[in-house]
């Protein structure tokens, strides 16, 4: 399930090339569309239960929404402010991020493998911010960073919170990021093919892709959930280099290769171990 999340989640970038909208309008209608496709789930699920559903998981259910909106809003932000290499690369360090939130939140070891490869995640990511503040991207690259650590949050939290509902915090996480970017949108002006293409937005990345993720995650461990999507450093680029043919800049190269080959490296030899 996480693989073929994974896989969704790589056309993001492409998405938001292909789109001739501002960032606010685009923010706002993916998370629309997303959240309208997951509605018929929920109320197919929770039939007349879905207030009361949405009321019992309390003050934890809120901070997972507010985690999503920031996750929600800073994806696509990330993603119209600097290059496609640079927020995937950055995001590629959210499994030791998850990690790091599973062995404070439940105490999940962290052996020195792991804080070894966290160090040199840690590396790249710098690498590849240093080159963006020679280039006048740092902000989009900061956007990319918050992105990653709400999100790397939002693996750990349905563990530590099993009675949150996945379909409930998603729908109400993407209204909520709706509601937020409404007033700086311009709807007015967006035309019928962006329309469309914010439609299969939202329904590649809430319905294929985050809510799946989400279920997924649920079932191993955080980081090897986190580390399996780390394919998409490879995958969000190339879509957007074929198609559009943006091509990453050294430190994204030096960064990415950096980090792919760790998170690669470690992976294996956790394969391996068991």
């Amino acid at each position: 399930m996480v693989l073929v999340a994974t896989i969704a989640w790589s056309f993001s970038g492409l998405y938001t090339r292909l789109l001739g909208t501002d960032v606010y309008s685009a923010i706002a209608l993916r998370c629309f569309f997303g959240a309208t496709f997951l509605l018929p789930a929920f109320l197919l699920i929770h039939r007349r239960n879905g207030w009361t559903r949405i009321t019992d998981m309390g003050w934890p259910g809120v901070v997972v929404v507010l985690l999503q909106l920031v996750t929600m809003a800073a994806t696509v932000g990330g993603l119209y402010l600097t290059s496609v290499a640079n927020v995937t690369v950055i995001y590629a360090s959210s499994p030791f991020l998850a990690g790091g939130f599973a062995w404070w939140l439940l105490g999940e070891r962290v052996n020195r493998q792991t804080l070894v490869a966290s160090a040199i995640v840690l590396v790249g990511v710098l690498i590849v911010v240093s080159g963006s503040a020679g280039e006048g991207r740092i902000l989009g690259d900061l956007i990319a960073l918050s992105m990653t650590i709400a999100f790397a949050a939002i693996i750990v939290v349905p563990r530590v919170w099993p009675h949150i509902d996945i379909l409930t915090v998603s729908m109400l996480g993407g209204y909520a990021t709706f509601l937020v970017f409404l007033p700086l949108a311009s709807l007015g002006s967006i035309a019928l093919r962006d329309w469309l293409l914010l439609a299969a937005f939202g329904f590649t990345n809430f319905v294929v892709a985050y809510f799946i993720f989400l279920k997924g995650s649920r079932l191993i461990p955080a980081a090897e959930s986190g580390l399996i999507i780390t394919l998409e450093i490879m995958l969000a680029p190339l879509w957007v280099w074929l198609a559009f043919g943006e091509v990453p800049g050294t430190a994204s190269f030096i960064g990415g290769a950096l980090i792919f080959s760790t998170i690669t490296a470690h992976l294996l030899s956790g394969l391996r171990a068991r």
